[in-house]
């Protein structure tokens, strides 16, 4: 699904992930992740894709938001998770988001 996001600017958190063999808890973790960030001031919402390549990328108000998401606990223990179990690499990249536009089938 698209996220629905406002008029610019607003930014973007691009995280790119390749995982390990071991994914025990993963989806579940995912999962609640995305629960918890729709509870967080400032996110306008997320899309994500996973072959070899996983890329996801949340949207948000502001940097403010961005940095506080960074800093929310069970986000904290679920990033050092990923570090030690999930991903074989990833990059986190943060844009500012100055022009967006598409096209909707009707």
């Amino acid at each position: 699904m698209i996220a629905n996001t406002p008029k610019p600017p607003y930014y973007a958190v691009i995280f790119s992930s390749v995982n390990t063999e071991n994914l025990a808890e993963y989806s579940e973790t995912a999962d609640r992740m995305v629960e918890l960030a729709l509870e967080q001031e400032g996110f306008l919402g997320i899309e994500s894709a996973r072959n070899e390549l996983g890329i996801t990328v949340s949207y948000w108000k502001d940097l403010d938001s961005i940095r506080k998401w960074k800093k929310h606990a069970e986000h904290a223990i679920a990033q050092e998770r990923g570090r030690k179990e999930w991903y074989e690499l990833y990059k986190t990249r943060i844009a500012k988001v100055e022009r967006d536009y598409g096209y909707e089938k009707t």
